[in-house]
């Protein structure tokens, strides 16, 4: 069983930056793909970006193509999310997600899911 604790959300003007972390613990965290996602009040999660268990190959929405870069450190279980040039439309809150054996955007494909972090974006 692995546990997801994201953090490193707040709110920023527009064309800021904010890294999010998703920290792991537990289970075998260094094997496992893991997800960004996204969420609004009412909208259906909705995928950002996705990297493999050793970090050598990443899956970009093309709405954050350019502006975010996912990372990993197996050494500290943890992701990392590094969104540059914000927009109010990256508004959302952020979850990191974990489980998969090889790079997926389905939510379904992942086991294991932090509680979130609040990104606001004001213009």
């Amino acid at each position: 069983q692995v546990q997801l604790v994201e953090s490193g959300g707040g709110l920023v003007q527009a064309g800021g930056s904010l890294r999010l972390s998703c920290a792991a613990s537990g289970g075998t965290f260094g094997s496992y793909a893991v997800g960004w996602f996204r969420q609004l009040p009412g909208k259906e999660r909705e995928f950002v970006v996705a990297i493999n268990w050793r970090g050598g190959r990443t899956i970009y929405a093309d709405s954050v193509k350019g502006r975010f870069t996912i990372s990993r450190d197996n050494a500290k279980n943890t992701v990392y999310l590094q969104m540059n040039m914000l927009k109010p439309e990256d508004t959302a809150v952020y979850y990191c997600a974990a489980g998969a054996t090889i790079v997926i955007i389905t939510p379904r494909g992942y086991d294991y899911w932090g509680q979130g972090t609040q990104v606001t974006v004001s213009s």
